[in-house]
């Protein structure tokens, strides 16, 4: 483990010093594969570096115990030794989970689909949100958001809304919230004040490169139509709305845009490769059952990854027992504790 560190820390000198040459830095494309591969070693550096250096102080701070202190010196020197010690402890635990294959998804683009699943009306503001909530993580990240297709339920809410969201490690982090999410709480139009249980999918798809799926143009079938969506004169009067239909499996997608046929077929023809390439890495897996249904399940409230509780402000992930009474905050975007927690464990458990 050392030893790989070591060699990892001499790499990312080396593109350093790569990246800081002349003729490197005018080629732009070298450039950007070296800055790639220095992003990605980069956390496992600066974590190894850290630990080095707590180790250093640690020992130092050890050596003191040998000279000759007084009782209170002595009782602070051993609260700081057990404080460097715990610090120590917790990094090279991060290191070994670092040191773990990575998913080769992890640093893809991804498409989002949200769909409304038990409880009525109530379930489609929950999708709303939904996205809502991962928009905002976005915008933490720096991360950009872009609507593909959605389906409004009329009070505010979606039937299902379709996204994609462009960033680095978008994958890694979102792919822990593919599963059924549950919320209980009591609906405005609930006169009695009774707590309603309502459901809505997610499903998180790394985006596809052609090459990675291969579809015949044969296998296609195209249509253009009228966006239901707002747009002014264009949309009702250029057929600029794009559905793809894939013959072989029945996958459909469709994308609607204010004004761009051309735009709205690639984005379809994205969402279609990112289905397919779904399809096949489960295959791959054996965790397929029935094309995406091993994802997002039914939508049945007895199907869930997480709770989310308003009467006591608790949002609980049932796959690894976490709960916290902060569910405001984590509506907002504030989700990286239950993503880290959950990542964690993942990373334990491969």
């Amino acid at each position: 483990m050392w030893d790989r560190l070591e060699r990892i820390d001499r790499r990312y000198q080396e593109l350093n010093q790569q990246m800081a040459m002349p003729e490197v830095a005018s080629d732009l494309k070298q450039l950007q594969t070296l800055a790639q591969e220095k992003a990605s070693i980069e956390p496992v550096v600066t974590k190894y570096r850290q630990y080095k250096a707590i180790s250093e102080e640690l020992d130092k701070t050890k050596a003191m115990l040998d000279g000759a202190l007084d009782k209170e010196m002595v009782a602070l020197v051993k609260q700081e030794v057990e404080k460097l010690t715990s610090q120590q402890e917790g990094l090279l635990q991060e290191l070994k989970l670092a040191l773990l294959p990575k998913d080769p998804n992890d640093e893809k683009d991804i498409i989002v689909e949200i769909r409304a699943g038990a409880g009525g009306n109530e379930a489609g503001l929950f999708a709303a949100d939904l996205f809502r909530m991962y928009s905002h993580y976005a915008q933490a990240k720096d991360w950009k958001v872009d609507i593909i297709a959605s389906h409004e339920s009329g009070i505010g809410g979606f039937k299902e809304i379709i996204f994609e969201i462009k960033g680095r490690g978008a994958f890694s982090r979102l792919k822990y919230e593919r599963g059924v999410h549950r919320v209980q709480r009591v609906p405005v139009t609930e006169s009695s004040g009774r707590i309603h249980t309502s459901t809505a999918t997610v499903a998180v798809l790394p985006e596809a490169d052609e090459v990675e799926v291969s579809i015949k143009p044969d296998d296609l079938k195209i249509d253009f139509y009228h966006s239901s969506g707002p747009g002014g004169q264009n949309v009702n009067k250029v057929a600029t709305a794009v559905r793809i239909t894939h013959l072989p499996t029945g996958l459909v997608a469709a994308c609607q845009d204010e004004r761009s046929q051309v735009k709205n077929r690639a984005r379809a023809m994205a969402v279609l490769r990112a289905r397919l390439l779904d399809i096949e890495q489960r295959k791959q897996e054996e965790e397929i059952t029935k094309q995406r249904r091993s994802q997002v399940g039914t939508g049945d409230r007895s199907e869930k990854i997480r709770t989310y509780n308003f009467p006591q402000h608790r949002v609980t992930d049932h796959r690894i027992g976490l709960t916290l009474h902060q569910l405001p905050r984590i509506l907002e975007g504030e989700l990286d504790e239950v993503i880290n927690a959950l990542a964690t464990n993942d990373k334990r458990s491969s």
